[in-house]
């Protein structure tokens, strides 16, 4: 069985919005202003290696569509090349390269991927899709990037009212010099 891996850049305060600017939003780019080093670099690299798929909300989407494409290298040939998911009930239409629309069911069309031949599926960004994941507890495991600094405002990745779950830590650790702590973090079965 597939894992829906969900993985973010997240603030001290539990902030995921706009850690690299483009979004615009007042406290956006943040995670900008801190060196996460090689070794943070290798971390993304290695879970985006591991997986076989992207699973996207609209907004995550065509920010990465727009940006993934011109791009080359080890990561941008992975991005580019692996098969991409996008839920939208308003997208018309999916340009990016192996890309496909998911408008109606969502738990119920993640549920079926997970069924599917195939490794990990990396959930990046997507505030609205992982809570929905969350709700209909579809997250089997977290790769946080967490940086040293407090917004004090913003969209949140655990919410008031989220359902109660528990994980263990798998692994823990410091990359590059600014103080950035890397999380994994795996659903502890029920039963």
């Amino acid at each position: 069985m597939r894992k829906v891996i969900v993985t973010e850049f997240l603030t001290l305060d539990g902030v995921m919005d706009d850690p690299g600017g483009s979004e615009k939003f007042e406290r956006g780019g943040w995670a900008l202003q801190f060196d996460r080093g090689p070794e943070g670099n290798k971390f993304k690299l290695d879970e985006l290696m591991a997986s076989d798929a992207l699973l996207l909300g609209r907004k995550t989407y065509q920010g990465f569509a727009d940006a993934w494409p011109s791009r080359t290298g080890e990561f941008a040939d992975k991005m580019n090349g692996m098969p991409k998911f996008v839920v939208s009930t308003t997208l018309q239409e999916a340009k990016w390269n192996n890309s496909r629309i998911i408008k109606e069911n969502i738990p119920q069309a993640v549920s079926s991927l997970k069924q599917e031949q195939g490794g990990d599926i990396l959930v990046a960004g997507s505030a609205r899709l992982v809570h929905t994941l969350m709700q209909h507890n579809l997250v089997d495991s977290y790769r946080l990037m967490v940086f040293p600094v407090v917004l004090g405002k913003g969209l949140r990745l655990f919410i008031d009212g989220s359902e109660r779950q528990a994980f263990r830590l798998v692994e823990a650790r410091p990359v590059g010099p600014a103080g950035v702590i890397t999380l994994v973090y795996e659903l502890v079965s029920a039963g």
